[in-house]
């Protein structure tokens, strides 16, 4: 099992990077959300010039505000200033189009996107469809040291639902999820990935394609529980971002709320009642992964953080993430509120991660 961080893309913020490193975290992702955050390629390539072991990439590109030739060059810049540590996470842009109003790429278009990206990430030719004509093109220059395309570029392709598991199927290097927590949701992905797989004609097991799932992670003191004001503090906005997620799918697509959300959804959901809906969007996704707005800290209950963080103590975390591993998980990727991140990064690397092995 590895351990990664997810990084909210911050400019001025590099040294946190440079920790994560320090501390044996394997990768970085840094995420790329346009109304929320810093431009995460400015990011990469600061962090590119400031690590020397951390596998580094996006976490995950949208592509629906990045046509597939601009991602792909993008990409390979990188690759230029880190040869050998670059990967390219992608996705449809759960929160970056719906934070502008828009909802996610569809299906259909994020497979295109992918057949298109797919060569184009390897600096070979492709046809491309942009503004309603399709064309040949590739990289002209590739060898002159603007960009580079070896070592190739693994891509990874953000999964939430069964047709995204089949997309990543048949043309990712690996996936990357938000699933909860337990080793059943982990072997069913793994199980609709092969199937996926198999049905392109591929062959995929964990050696050739790794899954990787982002969640945060508390390590418990002693007669500590996952509802203490600090485990609230420190878990409170992935938590929180899980919520609007949920609420998302139940606005625009009817899909009912989890278990762990239906204590308060009612009022939840008449808290959002006052919003015009064509502002709505604008308030959803306040203080995304970063904070916890004031009048949504009722909402941060010990059942929503027990269902989309790990949380136990450290001989917990560690049993917890065998039985992850065994069940097919690679990753895990933590994502921390930015006031305490340097500190779970800590907790997590001093207590958890020697016995991982």
């Amino acid at each position: 099992m590895e351990l990664g961080v997810c990084i909210a893309a911050k400019i001025d913020d590099i040294d946190y990077a440079v920790l994560a490193e320090d501390l044996g975290y394997t990768h970085l992702w840094v995420a790329d959300s346009q109304m929320l955050w810093s431009d995460p390629f400015a990011t990469l390539a600061l962090v590119a010039d400031r690590t020397n072991r951390v596998r580094i990439g996006t976490g995950v590109n949208v592509a629906g505000t990045r046509p597939a030739a601009v991602l792909a060059s993008g990409m390979a810049t990188i690759n230029r200033l880190a040869p050998g540590r670059v990967f390219c996470g992608i996705g449809t842009g759960n929160t970056a189009m719906r934070v502008m109003g828009h909802k996610p790429m569809s299906m259909a278009e994020f497979e295109r996107y992918l057949r298109e990206l797919r060569p184009l990430l390897r600096g070979e030719e492709t046809e491309l469809t942009w503004r309603g004509r399709t064309a040949p093109t590739r990289h002209l220059m590739p060898d002159a040291g603007f960009v580079a395309f070896e070592p190739e570029i693994p891509l990874y392709v953000s999964s939430f639902g069964p047709k995204s598991l089949q997309i990543a199927g048949a043309y990712g290097d690996g996936a990357v999820l938000s699933v909860p927590p337990n080793p059943g949701a982990v072997a069913g992905v793994r199980a609709r990935l092969a199937a996926a797989a198999d049905a392109a004609g591929r062959t995929i097991d964990r050696r050739s394609f790794p899954i990787a799932s982002l969640t945060t992670m508390v390590v418990l003191e002693p007669g500590e529980t996952a509802g203490s004001n600090r485990v609230r503090a420190e878990a409170g906005a992935f938590a929180i971002a899980a919520l609007h997620y949920s609420y998302e799918q139940w606005r625009q697509y009817g899909r009912a709320p989890g278990p762990h959300l239906q204590a308060f959804w009612e009022d939840y959901v008449a808290s959002m009642a006052g919003e015009p809906d064509e502002r709505v969007h604008l308030r959803i996704h306040r203080g995304h992964n970063c904070w916890v707005e004031p009048d949504e800290e009722r909402f941060v209950t010990r059942e929503l953080i027990e269902a989309t963080c790990l949380v136990g103590t450290a001989e917990q975390l560690v049993e917890r993430l065998r039985a992850l591993d065994e069940a097919g998980l690679d990753q895990v990727m933590i994502l921390p509120p930015l006031a305490c991140k340097e500190k779970v990064l800590r907790d997590v690397a001093d207590r958890v991660m020697p016995h991982l092995g």
